[in-house]
């Protein structure tokens, strides 16, 4: 499948060039819609804030941290942590990301299964991806085949997490749009604005899962080539 020189360098291209335009993508689309600001005036923290309380999670706190897209809920501490631009800003895009990173609180406060799920999956994912290159590698130096199937087996976890963080991430972002709407948070138009920048946003796990998946198989199909040989 990728016998020739130029068809995997072809291959390793696409595998870079897919993530890359992801994030230029979600870069460009936040860029765009952090300078529209909401017909609500609300900040990132006063939408994450009014969503948390209106749906009883009075447990769980607001942070402004560094950064730029570093948002993200800590699960751990009951944290919803927002860039302080998207903290103090009043932007559709804040309003959008605040929402989103809300959206994973409330799955946590629910016992969301995928959510469980993924959490669960964080140590081996995080030791698979971290060993099982070397062990793939290893595997093909030493034409050792189980060291190989090793590698493969340890990568299938990291390659999991990745997929089941897709139905976790869009789940989020749903659960994001319907609070924003029924709040009065954005108004109009501005819920394909909020969608854009929701949708931009998801792309970069999606890409993620596509470059995952197909490493994945193309180590299963040398392992599958070396067993013949």
């Amino acid at each position: 499948m990728f016998g020739s020189l130029g068809g995997y360098l072809i291959y390793i291209a696409i595998l870079m060039i897919i993530p890359l335009w992801a994030q230029s993508r979600v870069k460009n689309t936040y860029r765009k819609y952090s300078q529209v600001a909401s017909s609500s005036r609300m900040s990132g923290a006063e939408v994450a804030k009014q969503i948390l309380n209106d749906n009883g999670l009075y447990d769980v706190n607001v942070e402004p941290i560094k950064g730029q897209l570093t948002d993200h809920y800590d699960p751990r501490k009951k944290v919803v942590r927002l860039s302080e631009h998207n903290y103090y800003g009043h932007s559709v895009a804040g309003a959008a990301v605040a929402a989103h990173e809300v959206g994973h609180a409330l799955q946590d406060a629910e016992g969301y299964s995928f959510l469980k799920f993924r959490s669960a999956l964080v140590p081996v994912a995080s030791f698979g991806s971290n060993i099982s290159i070397f062990l793939i590698l290893g595997g093909m130096l030493l034409t050792i085949t189980e060291l190989f199937l090793a590698g493969i087996v340890l990568m299938s976890f990291a390659v999991l997490f990745q997929l089941v963080t897709l139905p976790v991430e869009f789940n989020a972002s749903s659960r994001a749009m319907d609070q924003v709407v029924s709040l009065g948070v954005i108004r109009n138009d501005e819920e394909r604005e909020t969608k854009k920048v929701l949708d931009a946003a998801a792309l970069t796990y999606v890409a993620a899962a596509l470059v995952a998946v197909a490493e994945l198989v193309r180590f299963i199909l040398m392992y599958v080539m070396m067993n013949r040989d």
